[in-house]
């Protein structure tokens, strides 16, 4: 396992400062430098309609979409990007085209010739995706290495020769035999795959790339990304790549919203991220808006306020998650901290005004009432205030106060490294109480969501109390939600549904939609819904179930990584799913309460 204890992925984690790197071109869009943060999509047409795919990709710029991405799965579909390209040309869009490969050398080679930029995923892109038990040598991972080289190489050269970027782009889906035998399933592993790829770049005198680190776990993409920055900074300054953000396999609605703010807002709150892509299981177009307003509050939340003086060491290991050790202690019935359920707090105002409905609230119920329980609110910049939790004999509930100058994830994590880990901590989403009835939903939660999802992830928190969103059934959900798209509290069906592209064997959105249906009262199953097998068993690693696109009408149903069930007709499929689970005495029957808690 690395050492992380010197490993440094930002200047401070209590002052913002955005990271610097080189300037990658696409095209004429630059990535990084001074450049602004950068909107990207993928197209979900099959990339041999040459019309469907220029009519979506126009849809795309018109939305504010910079950067297009389309698949190209054979040499045969990287043909006719060359058509892709001259439609939109003809009608006077020259938006960069990104070519997506995965296993075939040759149709990256083939698209280079036609498009701006290429990524390439180094867990596939000259290796199999069948993980094969083998233990390395030193010796057999260096003839590994030279035949990555020799099948790497050219496209390296083709992309120098014509200006094309590139995108070394690592899944945790889909980590090669050679990584996961020698690293494993893990972060490190994902680094390490990019660091490869990016050496032989190095060697060739190619600098035009950008890396990225995408998982669908946001703790995991979260982790790996920082440990990739932190290994770069190690490395040298000419290593200073900018950064592409992306949670895959998202999902749909609110939680598709609130896991990429988790994943992508974290990041970019710690000035890191030169372009996104928000991957939901829905039409493409719909991305666009929450990226642009994913990167708008973080800015937000980023602008200058008054800054916190000192550095203490974070209590925290940034690059690992622990739960920080707490006491529990009791508060209007419910224990809280010590390793406890994560608890939801509401204002007694927001309490009354659901008073009359908590049974109709399902498990979105507020637990706490903040202004009615012992909360002791500090500001962590007083050492007076700290020093009088240090005399108290047991153990309290600590917040940050409201209305300080503070920007919030630092000032919680202020918080965290000041207190003693005895007292447990009420995480907030905002210093300021929203009174305002019309504010954007989408951006209080996107703000709830990279705020407490980042601390949470970090293992900060024993609570949630949400008080940047006005409704207060809206405040509940939000709540839950993000303590269940991080994993702290899992108290409904878990989907992990990956977006729509050229690669989908099946229709996912309607598909997901059925599944939901059918499986959303099943607390505490994980079930992945994959439209091809690119990413599918890899990113199906916390899944219990699978429902994975084989081949066209044709799906393999899968228990955690191993596929169980081939070749299922698709219309029989999602009732062969439910079979399964009960096979594995998963499954429980639903009752009228539980739909209605599944569907809102």
């Amino acid at each position: 396992m690395v050492e992380t204890s010197s490993l440094r992925y930002c200047p401070s984690l209590y002052r913002y400062a955005r990271r610097e790197t080189r300037e990658v071109m696409v095209g004429d869009v630059g990535i990084g430098a001074q450049h602004p943060i950068r909107v990207q999509s993928m197209l979900t047409s099959d990339t041999r309609d040459t019309e469907g795919c220029v009519r979506e990709a126009l849809g795309l710029v018109e939305a504010g979409c910079e950067i297009v991405r389309v698949t190209a799965q054979t040499r045969k579909y990287a043909e006719n990007l060359e058509h892709i390209k001259n439609g939109l040309l003809s009608q006077g869009c020259d938006v960069p085209l990104v070519a997506d490969i995965h296993f075939k050398p040759d149709a990256a080679l083939e698209a280079a010739k036609w498009v701006e930029k290429v990524r390439v995923n180094p867990g596939n892109y000259a290796d199999s995706k069948k993980f094969a038990i083998r233990e390395y040598t030193d010796a057999q991972y260096a003839e590994e290495l030279d035949r990555i080289r020799d099948r790497f190489v050219p496209l390296v050269k083709l992309c120098q020769d014509r200006g094309v970027a590139m995108r070394i782009g690592t899944n945790h889906g889909s980590l090669s035999d050679r990584i996961m035998n020698r690293y494993g399933d893990t972060p490190l592993g994902m680094v390490e795959s990019a660091l490869e790829f990016a050496r032989i770049a190095r060697d060739e005198c190619f600098h035009q790339f950008v890396f990225s680190m995408k998982a669908s776990n946001p703790k995991v993409m979260i982790e790996a990304y920082r440990l990739l920055v932190a290994r770069l900074r190690e490395l040298g300054d000419d290593w200073h790549y900018p950064i592409h953000l992306g949670v895959t396999e998202a999902g749909d609605g609110e939680d598709g919203r609130i896991k990429s703010a988790i994943g992508i807002g974290s990041l970019l709150l710690d000035g890191i991220g030169d372009t996104i892509r928000v991957s939901l299981t829905e039409d493409a177009v719909h991305e666009i808006p929450v990226a642009e307003a994913l990167v708008k509050v973080c800015q937000g939340l980023s602008a200058p306020a008054e800054e916190i003086q000192e550095d203490p060491e974070p209590s925290y290991d940034p690059f690992s998650y622990t739960r920080r050790a707490s006491e529990s202690l009791s508060r209007d019935g419910h224990a809280i901290g010590g390793g406890e359920t994560f608890r939801v707090l509401t204002s007694s105002q927001k309490y009354d005004q659901l008073a009359h409905k908590l049974d109709q609230l399902g498990e979105f119920r507020p637990e706490i009432v903040a202004d009615r329980t012992e909360i002791v609110a500090v500001d962590p910049r007083k050492d007076a205030e700290i020093a009088a939790l240090r005399v108290r004999p047991d153990a309290t509930l600590v917040t940050v106060k409201d209305g300080l100058p503070l920007a919030t994830l630092p000032a919680f994590r202020l918080l965290a490294a000041k207190i003693e880990p005895r007292h447990p901590i009420v995480l907030k989403d905002s210093l300021k109480p929203s009174t305002d009835a019309q504010a954007s939903f989408l951006e209080t939660l996107l703000q709830a969501s990279a705020v407490m999802g980042s601390l949470l992830a970090d293992g900060i928190g024993d609570a949630v109390f949400i008080q940047g969103e006005e409704a207060p059934g809206q405040s509940m959900r939000l709540s839950y939600n993000i303590l269940q798209a991080v994993g702290a509290r899992i108290f409904k069906t878990d989907y992990v549904a990956c977006p729509s592209c050229g690669r989908t064997l099946f229709n996912l959105q309607e598909t997901t939609a059925k599944i939901r249906e059918a499986t959303g009262h099943l607390k505490g199953v994980r079930i992945a819904i994959m439209g091809c097998i690119v990413n599918g068993p890899g990113e199906m690693a916390d899944a219990d179930f699978g429902y994975v696109g084989g081949a066209p009408g044709k799906i393999n149903l899968y228990v955690g990584k191993e596929a169980v069930k081939f070749n299922i007709p698709q219309g029989e499929a999602v009732q062969r799913l439910i079979d399964l689970i009960k096979e594995h005495d998963r499954w429980v029957e639903p009752s009228e309460k539980a739909m209605t808690v599944a569907s809102s």
